[in-house]
């Protein structure tokens, strides 16, 4: 963290009174170091972000971030505020505020800047020092690591009392949930002088411990262990906030817990010694648990990382009451399942697992659309309509015309379409099986897309790549064999029978089935079109990204996913685009016109909604909607439905998967398109600010009432959100 925080980085005296103002003095220092080139260009970036989910921390924190374009290089800026600044925490205002900045796509400078101070921020010496340091040079060393923390009140470490325990003083107590997923079962205070068998506890302060002394008996039982492992679909923000409300948790119930946090940038595995130690098991993620067989044969809780935020007392509370009944997920002498089969509880339908399969393909594949969709269409944009049967530029390219240019994005975005359909199969496969699906799925895939069989012909190679590798590992094998299984027999044997159906059986029915459902969309006209535009407005707009909105989505963007898409598939994914950005543009507008029916914290968010809804991201409409469901869904589905009908009336087409008002040049028939949103977000804004006003004018305190505590907290659906 050297490089990322120096003295001039650092605000001793903060006066803002307001998150964004915090955020604006902070961002113009690092203006003026030089790391960030566009300062209101960030702050839409670190405000969108804030909109997503308050980033307060218990304990006075706060902690906006965000990844941005305009940021050059990682950087850490820190102000103290002596009045408090509400960043939505539930104990109050923060007065130690932390604006990280990160290069967009820049996956482990985040996350690595993340982690490293969330573990700091859970030190009490660390933040008394800095509260009490007199010179920025002095907070900003202490951030970077440069010295100790010695501020006055923070806690020492003197020797015990004669017959006091390392647990009997709150001000000397080890906390147990500030491990890090990265420690060893040796360095973990709690577990420090553990012995093999885990009985043993750590010494008293101060006492010396002569090498080979065995550990003092516990005069008290040790305390409840617990492994956690946090994922999303980013991988940054709720995998982050899951681990930090876990560990919080954790350390208020009194037990030792320990989080993997799965990030994007890869992650650190847990202590094998810490693992084989704990009483039980939280799994809090979206999408699959990477390596779940460690867990095998513990009492386990398997949740939507939605959980980890908004209610871990109650995991924390529910893990103990399954581990006091004997309640464990596989037993550890059981035939080895598979890593799918382990997700989820008993109880846990086929339907709810095909779908995290599905969205675990879709989710991979949505990068690859985005990249390819967008370059196809600005080589429209650029080299013109007749783009796509430009010759090879590898075989005539001249600099200086634009055409070439042109045929250049078409051209990479064409070799980005074709990976669509093998990505699909191979993390279906993969979200089924774990790693050994990753092979069988990409050769199902890949012969998908030869045989022309696309969208669909990707959804049953994956599925079935991964149900073949299931049944393959479900045979007994003898142990002299079982170090070749992963690597050259489950590929081998997978591919050749994925291979063999796809080629022979399964291949030419679906490429047949493929073929009359593009040949029903091309055909679609008139009433069916818009009727199918209000459809996949309803569901654009039903659970705000959600596995709905991404069914939705993903028939739209299959369509787009080839070379030359149909005027019928544009249109559809014109349409979803449009419904799509309704309803945070109209909660935006809502709490405009009529403030006074909208929470303090709520009016806030609909400054975000504004940039959200622009750049087609449903969930800006998340905050307004877990606060008031039965209001703020059904007229964002109002809204939504008369926007796709009336794309679709109006022969709307869009070539590019993403991207919101900021793609309207790429979009046939631009000015009815935006006619068409206009209008569905008036009839959301209108019916939002009606059945508002039936109720009557908001709280101010966005932090009292049931409501505004959902706000806060959305309840836990199980569905995704933006990280």
């Amino acid at each position: 963290m050297s490089e990322m925080i120096g003295a001039d980085l650092v605000d001793l005296d903060l006066s803002a009174d307001t998150k964004e103002a915090a955020a604006r003095a902070l961002a113009a220092r690092m203006v003026a170091r030089g790391r960030v080139t566009d300062l209101e260009g960030f702050l839409a970036d670190v405000a969108a972000r804030e909109a997503q989910m308050p980033t307060g921390l218990d304990g006075g924190i706060g902690i906006p971030h965000c990844r941005s374009a305009h940021v050059t290089e990682p950087t850490l800026a820190f102000g103290r505020s002596a009045a408090g600044i509400d960043f939505g925490a539930p104990d109050g205002p923060a007065d130690l505020v932390f604006l990280i900045a990160a290069p967009a796509g820049a996956d482990d400078a985040h996350l690595t800047i993340l982690s490293s101070l969330a573990r700091k921020l859970m030190d009490a010496e660390f933040t008394a020092a800095l509260r009490a340091a007199d010179t920025a040079e002095t907070a900003a060393a202490l951030i970077r690591g440069d010295e100790p923390p010695t501020a006055q009140g923070a806690r020492t470490a003197p020797a015990s009392a004669p017959g006091e325990t390392a647990g009997a003083s709150e001000d000397t107590a080890v906390v147990p949930a500030a491990a890090s997923a990265g420690t060893t079962a040796g360095s973990t205070a709690p577990t420090a002088a553990t012995g093999a068998g885990g009985s043993g506890t750590p010494a008293e302060p101060g006492t010396p411990v002569e090498p080979g002394t065995p550990a003092p008996a516990p005069d008290e039982p040790r305390p409840f262990r617990i492994v956690a492992v946090t994922s999303c679909p980013t991988g940054i923000a709720h995998t982050y906030m899951a681990a930090e409300s876990l560990e919080n948790a954790g350390r208020e119930a009194g037990v030792e817990l320990v989080v993997e946090t799965q990030g994007s940038a890869g992650f650190a595995r847990l202590d094998p010694a810490v693992i084989a130690a704990a009483d039980g098991v939280i799994l809090a993620h979206d999408v699959p648990v990477r390596d779940k067989d460690r867990f095998t044969g513990k009492p386990t809780v398997d949740v939507g990382v939605k959980a980890g935020i908004n209610r871990p007392a109650e995991l924390i509370a529910e893990v103990r009451e399954k581990a006091a009944r004997g309640e464990v997920s596989a037993p550890a002498h059981a035939p080895a399942g598979t890593p799918v089969e382990r997700a989820g509880d008993a109880t846990e339908g086929y339907g709810t697992k095909l779908r995290t399969w599905l969205m675990s393909g879709v989710s991979y594949m949505v990068p690859f659309v985005a990249a390819g969709g967008l370059l196809i269409a600005l080589g429209f944009a650029i080299g013109g309509w007749q783009v796509n049967k430009a010759p090879s530029v590898m075989d005539h390219f001249v600099w200086t015309q634009t055409d070439s240019w042109g045929a250049l994005l078409f051209q990479i975005g064409g070799v980005a379409f074709k990976f669509l359909v093998p990505v699909l199969a191979g993390y279906i496969a993969y979200g089924m099986a774990d790693r050994p699906g990753l092979v069988p799925g990409f050769v199902g895939g890949a012969i998908a897309l030869d045989a022309g069989a696309g969208f669909l012909g990707g959804l049953a190679a994956g599925l079935i790549a991964g149900g073949v590798v299931l049944a393959i590992q479900r045979v007994p094998i003898p142990a002299v064999l079982r170090g070749i299984m992963p690597v050259v027999v489950i590929p081998l044997v997978s591919s050749a029978v994925i291979g063999f159906l796809m080629l022979v059986v399964i291949g030419k029915p679906i490429a047949s089935a493929q073929k009359g459902l593009t040949d029903w969309l091309s055909g679609l006209t008139g009433t069916n079109a818009v009727l199918l535009g209000a459809l996949l407005g309803l569901m654009m707009c039903f659970d705000l990204g959600g596995p709905v909105n991404k069914v939705a989505y993903a028939f739209a963007t299959a369509g787009i996913a080839v070379t030359d898409p149909s005027d019928s598939a544009m249109q559809i994914m014109a349409a979803v685009m449009a419904a799509g950005m309704v309803p945070p543009l109209a909660m935006a507008l809502a709490t405009t016109v009529r403030g006074r029916l909208f929470t303090p914290a709520e009016r806030e968010n609909g400054k975000a909604a504004w940039v959200l809804g622009a750049s087609f991201i449903s969930e800006g409409a998340i905050p307004f909607a877990a606060a008031d469901p039965l209001r703020v869904i059904p007229s964002a589905m109002a809204g939504g439905a008369l926007t796709g009908a009336l794309s679709m009336a109006f022969g709307a087409t869009l070539r590019a998967p993403h991207g919101g008002v900021f793609v309207v040049p790429l979009i046939g028939s631009p000015l009815l398109y935006l006619v068409a949103i206009a209008a569905g977000v008036c009839v959301t804004t209108a019916l939002v600010v009606l059945l508002k006003g039936m109720r009557g004018q908001a709280p101010e305190s966005g932090t009292t009432g049931p409501a505004a505590q959902e706000a806060g907290a959305p309840k836990d659906t199980g569905q995704p959100v933006a990280a």
